[in-house]
């Protein structure tokens, strides 16, 4: 199959990745297709919970975190998953989540 690069998520205007920490990514099932409607919680190193977000019709996900250690969860009926994240400053870190039914 042939497709365009996946370009990322358009940031708001407003929005200085030199100063802030971005958090952003998809939501994807197992076959690699986009689950809209997914809860997206942040959680900090500790395992609390820090924010939620509804992924948008094609899964993406955005948070402005702290750097340090992070974990994503994504909720669907699709299945859950979870990842961790490491921002060591500044900057966009992309990193989807894959979610599964658990066997």
């Amino acid at each position: 199959m042939c497709a365009a690069p996946k370009q990322g998520q358009k940031l708001p205007a407003g929005v200085d990745v030199e100063k802030e920490t971005v958090l952003t990514g998809q939501v994807l099932d197992g076959d690699g297709q986009p689950v809209g409607g997914a809860f997206v919680r942040l959680l900090d190193g500790t395992g609390e919970f820090t924010a939620e977000v509804v992924a948008s019709g094609t899964g993406d996900f955005r948070f402005f975190a702290a750097p340090g250690m992070w974990t994503l969860r994504a909720l669907s009926p699709r299945g859950n998953g979870d990842v961790t994240v490491h921002p060591d400053g500044t900057g966009v870190y992309d990193q989807d989540v894959t979610v599964a039914k658990a066997s």
